[in-house]
């Protein structure tokens, strides 16, 4: 069973990177953010590794930048119902922008939090809620550092331009910069006047 890899990065994919250690390649998939911040082909790179084994009898590896995003998708994977390997990477993907956030959200039973700041559906956030209230380590009061400003600032701006007719996906990745630029102490009303600067058309 492979635990762990280090090694050159040979091959970066959408999904996945290619990963050469000991002179034998190994295709991982990462979740966006971790794979983003692999850094280039031919890099260094430093993985922990969950295997997976597929319905068609394919053994397909996983991998994550440290422990704790492997053991919140090991928790994705084992707790939450009809969840299967590529699902919890997804749901990864999401939660690694601000892990505390995450998992205060959880504790606190939040689903506006989980839909507005992370992006999951409201039917997917009631089900993480369920599955992992009672699972997820204690965070204390959500720091978003994964956005540089306060959750309840972050929550109003976006609100805030979703009842200006933006999607939200796009609100969501504008409020991302506009809130890191802004800083942690920012207010709604600043991060909204950030956020507008980049959905104006050019």
């Amino acid at each position: 069973m492979i635990a762990y890899l280090r090694g050159r990065v040979v091959l970066k994919n959408p999904a996945s990177a290619v990963i050469e250690t000991g002179g034998v390649g190994y295709e991982v998939f990462l979740c966006e953010p971790s794979l983003d911040a692999l850094g280039p082909e031919g890099g260094a790179a430093e993985l922990f590794i969950a295997e997976s084994i597929s319905m068609y009898g394919g053994t397909a590896l996983y991998g994550f930048r440290s422990k704790e995003e492997q053991a919140l998708f090991d928790l994705f994977r084992d707790a939450v119902p009809n969840t299967g390997a590529k699902k919890a990477l997804d749901y990864l993907g999401k939660a690694v922008k601000s892990m505390p956030d995450f998992t205060g959200a959880v504790a606190a039973k939040d689903a506006k939090r989980l839909t507005a700041i992370f992006g999951f559906t409201a039917k997917t956030a009631d089900k993480l809620i369920s599955a992992l209230k009672d699972k997820l380590p204690s965070a204390g009061p959500a720091s978003a550092a994964g956005f540089g400003a306060a959750p309840g600032a972050y929550l109003q701006a976006m609100n805030a331009l979703t009842a200006l007719g933006f999607r939200a996906g796009e609100a969501r990745s504008a409020l991302e910069d506009a809130a890191a630029e802004a800083g942690p102490e920012a207010s709604a009303e600043s991060i909204i006047r950030l956020a507008l600067r980049r959905l104006s058309p050019k």
